[in-house]
């Protein structure tokens, strides 16, 4: 499925809106040039599994860990500056993907990643200066509703 944000409030509504369909051991690998706006996505699912506060990219540190007012967990991974897959293993990340939070990625080729059950979402920009295209493939994630996106379909 294809669809279009127009704004970055518009990706992170967009973001808010996909959160309620995330369960605990699902991922979300976010794929996109920089300035894509996968942060701003990132941010979105935060906000909507309550996450409150600031939330920097975690591009020095590989990982931030979050927990929503309900107790949801969220890893934040942004693996932009790993340069081998095996920094992701050796740094013992790989315990929070599958686990006991929802795990949303950015980079996630980085480290060669493709775990199940997960969204992977390709962002570009979409014309306008902060519209963006965002495609998504569901790879087993069971709460997963197109239905509920369809203000922003674009079509396939």
């Amino acid at each position: 499925m294809r669809y279009i944000t127009c704004s970055e409030n518009d990706t992170l509504a967009f973001g808010s809106r996909l959160a309620p369909m995330l369960a605990p051991g699902d991922a979300v690998l976010l794929y996109g040039d920089l300035g894509a706006g996968k942060s701003v996505l990132a941010r979105g699912i935060a906000r909507g599994l309550g996450v409150a506060g600031p939330m920097p990219s975690p591009t020095f540190t590989l990982m931030m860990p979050y927990t929503g007012t309900d107790g949801a967990k969220l890893y934040h991974f942004d693996l932009y500056r790993i340069a081998d897959p095996d920094e992701y293993y050796a740094a013992g990340l790989d315990e929070f993907v599958g686990g006991d939070g929802v795990a949303v990625v950015e980079w996630p080729q980085m480290a060669d990643l493709a775990p199940e059950p997960a969204l992977e979402l390709h962002m570009a920009r979409a014309g306008a200066d902060d519209a963006r295209s965002i495609e998504i493939e569901n790879y087993g994630v069971a709460g997963f509703d197109p239905a509920a996106l369809s203000e922003w379909e674009a079509g396939a």
